[in-house]
């Protein structure tokens, strides 16, 4: 109960209810005290719209009922970190190794990846189109041109930052704003003050209609982002819900899930937003 009123406190939403696939199928639907899930992620997931449609379907095909946490990957962990969550889905592989080697989590698989991408004002007075990533941002840096970071330790935070340290370089004020918000709002503030940022292309392609912010760079292998699920250590933390975790954990992972990721976005958007990772060997560098 302690938990649930913690949960709560820190902003999880209810969803809906429903029994859990393992990786052979459905499974026995789990006792009516422990059918609750928290779930900390990304605001990726919820931003993208990706959350409205695995939740539901778990929730139909389980016994199990999701309350959601979408915040940055790091805030993410770090309610996994307290025990204030039974799982994580998260997108920051740094971060994850030192949440896993702290013992607070038992299971890490790959679920899927997308990528991320430079948008920025139309006119693009900085001229980053085209540009390979590290080029691109040392031309925002060299021309003082707007850009919007969100600030807030996520995964894409995480990420943009290294792409800085990488390029050799420090951006900072006036023309580099921390945000401290999602990615949704991180891309309307862009949007508004015709300043450039790093997004992931979900969420990006699902709000495009209200930016006025265009694709400018993409495709470099260091803008690749994958997702894992990690579920909590129930060693650590005695009152995780670890059969819930598992279910879930399972769940992403099912063939029948991952054709569901692979097929998410291409009716509305005409492309892929998020490719299928299950099984494949794991990223490395």
């Amino acid at each position: 109960m302690r938990r649930l009123v913690i949960a709560v406190a820190i902003g999880f939403l209810a969803a809906s209810c429903g029994a859990a696939l393992g990786p052979a199928g459905p499974s026995t639907t789990p006792p009516a005290a422990s059918r609750t899930i928290l779930l900390a992620t990304t605001t990726s997931t919820q931003d993208s719209g990706l959350l409205d449609v695995l939740v539901p379907d778990f929730e139909k095909k389980t016994g199990y009922k999701v309350k959601t946490a979408a915040v940055g990957t790091g805030a993410a962990l770090a309610i996994g970190a307290r025990g204030d969550a039974d799982v994580v889905l998260v997108h920051a592989p740094s971060l994850e190794a030192n949440f896993m080697k702290a013992g607070n989590g038992e299971r890490r698989l790959f679920v899927m990846h997308n990528d991320f991408i430079v948008v920025g004002p139309p006119s693009d007075p900085a001229k980053l189109k085209g540009k390979m990533i590290l080029d691109a941002l040392r031309a925002v840096a060299s021309g003082q041109a707007p850009f919007i970071s969100r600030g807030d330790n996520s995964g894409t935070d995480v990420l943009e930052k290294s792409l800085w340290k990488q390029a050799g370089l420090t951006p900072a004020k006036p023309w580099y704003v921390e945000a401290a918000t999602g990615m949704g709002q991180t891309l309307q503030i862009a949007s508004e003050k015709n300043a450039y940022t790093i997004t992931d292309r979900a969420t990006y392609l699902s709000q495009q209609s209200h930016l006025r912010l265009d694709i400018l760079n993409g495709g470099d292998p260091p803008l690749l982002n994958y997702y894992h699920v990690i579920t909590l250590s129930p060693t650590k933390f005695p009152k995780v819900n670890a059969p819930g975790a598992n279910a879930f954990a399972d769940y992403l992972v099912h063939p029948d899930t991952q054709k569901s990721i692979a097929a998410f976005g291409v009716e509305k958007f005409g492309q892929q937003l998020f490719f299928p990772d299950a099984g494949k060997p794991e990223p490395t560098g």
